[in-house]
Parts: structure tokens; C-alpha cells; sequence
């Protein structure tokens, strides 16, 4: 077994053949982390001293990045002692992961390819989980994770958005024969992508397609809590393609929320017609005095990430979840 060590001091053990984020995570140490396949890329982490081996292909790390010894660890395991350029994220400590049966409570259509689910859990049972984060759904041998599109209820229960995949396997349950009271199973809570207790001038949403529900859990979390931060504005950049993929207008006086619809294939009446990253820097918000929350698709996170970065957004206040496709 190797020792780990990361920025902060924290340590944990990890053998040849576990992933670094899995045996920290054994040890009630949790890193950033997103897909745990190695497409997103949110769990990269700078090799300070030491050697890793893959074990998962590091499919989203760029040729420089290979070069400055950025991994991935949901991919990596230690070969030696080895330090990391990262911190754990204490906001999640004592929070376990659960697995728990749950029924559907309702089903909504809200456009055309996107269906709203609101499941139940048992009485007595409860998800313990941040606005931002994301659950598994299993049905039977199949798993598909979902954003949790609200902020904690007093009821429990929990809702996602579901956008259609073509000869999706799960995608066909959903839109074809899913029905209230189905019985199904629930993994949660996953994923770090949530708001941290940090302070800027600026806070800003970017989202894409069904990105925008971890992001509507966290501004319904904001409009109904106090002490999440310092923020003199909130800006929300939400994107589709044309005006039928803008299912939900947010609205939350208490906010002062500015938010830009952004269509990427034709005019858009209320907003602007373009990419989300693009109209962020198109409005001249200082960068270097803002935080940045994304979640969409793989593309529009690696080219806001850039984008922003190199208009002067500090690299560690962007935070983000990138959708990876499953059939």
C-alpha cells in the first residue's frame, strides 16, 4: 500500500489496483469528482512527487496537460508515496452514500424530449444530500445518474429532469412505459458539484440543455438560506438550440437574479443568440472578481473552462458537471 498526501495534509492509503478517488473515498475522504469513468475530467489533480499507474483510460486530459503531470483519479492508482496538488472537500465529510428503494410520484412532460420525475422514498428514510448533486437510478441491471433538480423538501422528495436518448435504454423505460408507483432503486448522493462556501462579486450559472437542474437546485437553495456566500450578483446564462428547449423560467425575486437565454440555432426573443461562455464574456463582467458554476455537456464545459480561464477567471473558482452520454 502507498501513501497519499494531499495539499492540505490530509493522507490516505491506496493499493495497486484501487483508484486514488476510490481508496480515499474509503477512507472517509472525498476529492472532486464527476462521471468516475474518466470523460468529464473534473477530478484532475497535479502530481507533485511520486509515481501512479493507469487503470481507465484518461481519455479528457490533453497532450499538455499529460505533460505537466495532471491525472485523473478516478483512473489512477499509486504505485509509490505520492503527493497531490489537491484538496479533499470537507463540506461533504460525514456524509454517507445510500442505496434505498424509491417509487415514482409523478411524471410530467416539460418539452418535447425532457420529462420532469418526482420520486418518493420510504417512510422514515431520507437522501442526505447538497443542492448541485447528483443520484443513480437502477433499474434492474441498468444504471443512469440524474442531476436532483431541487433543493432539499420537507416532504423528501426528489425531482429530475430527463432528457430522451435515442435507443436509450433507459430512455425507453422513461418516455414509454414508466408510470406512477413503479418500484425502483436509488445510489446517492454523488458528485461534488456544489456551492461552496466561498465569497465574489460576481456569481455565475452557465448551463446547457438538462444542465440547468443541479443549477435550479442551487438557486432555490440560495433564495432560501443565508450564509452560502457573498455575492453582489448572480448571473444565470442558460443555452439550447431554439426557444422549444427553454422549458423553465426561473423566478426568484429575492435574488436579483440576471439571467440570459441563449439559443446556439436561431434568434432568440428574450435573449441572445450564441454560446453561454461567449455571452458571458460578451458582457463585460470582471472575471477576476467572479465564481463560476457549469453543467451541461462535455463540450460547453471544456470551452467555458478555457474561455473564462484565459479572460481572467481564477482556475479554481470553476466548478462544474459535464454530461456524458449513456444508451
Amino acid at each position: 500500500m502507498s501513501i497519499v498526501k494531499l495539499s492540505n495534509s490530509k493522507v490516505f492509503s491506496c493499493g495497486a489496483e484501487q483508484t486514488l478517488l476510490e481508496a480515499a473515498r474509503a477512507q472517509g475522504i472525498l476529492l472532486e469528482h464527476g462521471c468516475r469513468t474518466g470523460r468529464c475530467g473534473i477530478c484532475k489533480a497535479k502530481v507533485v512527487t511520486g509515481t501512479t499507474s493507469v487503470l481507465l483510460d484518461e481519455g479528457s486530459l490533453s497532450q499538455d496537460e499529460r505533460d505537466r503531470e495532471i491525472i485523473l483519479t478516478c483512473c489512477r492508482a499509486a504505485v509509490t508515496d505520492v503527493e497531490l496538488d489537491i484538496e479533499d472537500l470537507s463540506e461533504l465529510a460525514g456524509f454517507s452514500v445510500k442505496t434505498l428503494p424509491c417509487r415514482i410520484d409523478g411524471l410530467q412532460m416539460l418539452s418535447e424530449d425532457v420529462l420532469d420525475v418526482t420520486l418518493r422514498l420510504p417512510p422514515n428514510s431520507s437522501l442526505q444530500y447538497l443542492p448541485g448533486q447528483y443520484v443513480d437510478i437502477i433499474k434492474g441491471s441498468v444504471r443512469r445518474s440524474y442531476s436532483v433538480a431541487n433543493a432539499p423538501r420537507d416532504d423528501g422528495k426528489i425531482t429530475m429532469q430527463i432528457r430522451r436518448v435515442a435507443n436509450g435504454e433507459m430512455s425507453r423505460y422513461w418516455f414509454d412505459e414508466a408510470k406512477e408507483n413503479d418500484l425502483l432503486r436509488l445510489e446517492g448522493a454523488l458528485g461534488t458539484f456544489f456551492l461552496r462556501q466561498e465569497s465574489a462579486r460576481h456569481l455565475i450559472f452557465l448551463a446547457t440543455g438538462t444542465g440547468i437542474a443541479p443549477i435550479k437546485a442551487i438557486l432555490q437553495q440560495l433564495a432560501s438560506s443565508k450564509g452560502l456566500g457573498s455575492y453582489e450578483n448572480i448571473h444565470l446564462y442558460w443555452g439550447g438550440r431554439c426557444e422549444r428547449d427553454m422549458y423553465w423560467v426561473p423566478d426568484f425575486p429575492g435574488l436579483n437574479l440576471n439571467y440570459v437565454q441563449v439559443l446556439s440555432r436561431s434568434a432568440s426573443s428574450t435573449g441572445r443568440m450564441g454560446y453561454v461562455q461567449d455571452a458571458v464574456i460578451d458582457s463585460g463582467i470582471a472575471l477576476e472578481a467572479a465564481v463560476v458554476y457549469a453543467c451541461g455537456s462535455e463540450k460547453m464545459i471544456e470551452s467555458a473552462r478555457e474561455t473564462l480561464i484565459a479572460s481572467g477567471l481564477e482556475p479554481k473558482r470553476f466548478h462544474s458537471d459535464a454530461f456524458v452520454s449513456s444508451n
